[in-house]
């Protein structure tokens, strides 16, 4: 005699994301500003990228990416998170390329409350240039 065995129906509520429980009150913002896009990434003091942001990602595609609007929607984007997920109100800014993300970015900075530190510029410059061609005579 097998008994039957009594199936209960229970639901797991699946997540997609997962909820931070840590504190991080100091961090870095990382924008990446090119002619075509603009990336955002926020980071703690150790380089460990807590939340991150594109202009693509904020609903934005072709030609629209490419501007200081965008830009500015998606500096507020990552900060929120930061702001919301990890209690962050004070970072370190770190700008790279030449896009209009750049200047947005400082002025997102100001407008949200959250107190800058520092402001380094990492656009790469070159240095000697390639080497020139060859003369003919």
């Amino acid at each position: 005699m097998a008994e039957a065995s009594k199936k209960t129906n229970t639901k797991k509520k699946k997540t997609n994301y997962r909820k931070s429980t840590k504190t991080v009150t100091k961090g870095r913002l990382y924008v990446s500003a090119t002619f075509n896009n603009t990336l955002v990434s926020v980071t703690d003091e150790k380089g460990n990228v807590l939340c991150w942001e594109s202009t693509g990602g904020s609903g934005f595609s072709g030609s629209r990416k490419s501007t200081p609007y965008a830009a500015t929607i998606t500096v507020e984007n990552a900060v929120n998170k930061a702001k919301n997920n990890y209690g962050m109100n004070q970072m370190e800014v770190y700008l790279k390329g030449p896009g209009p993300g750049r200047d947005v970015a400082l002025r997102v900075l100001r407008a949200q409350g959250i107190r800058v530190t520092m402001i380094a510029d990492l656009t790469p410059v070159p240095h000697n240039g390639t080497r020139p061609r060859k003369a003919r005579n």
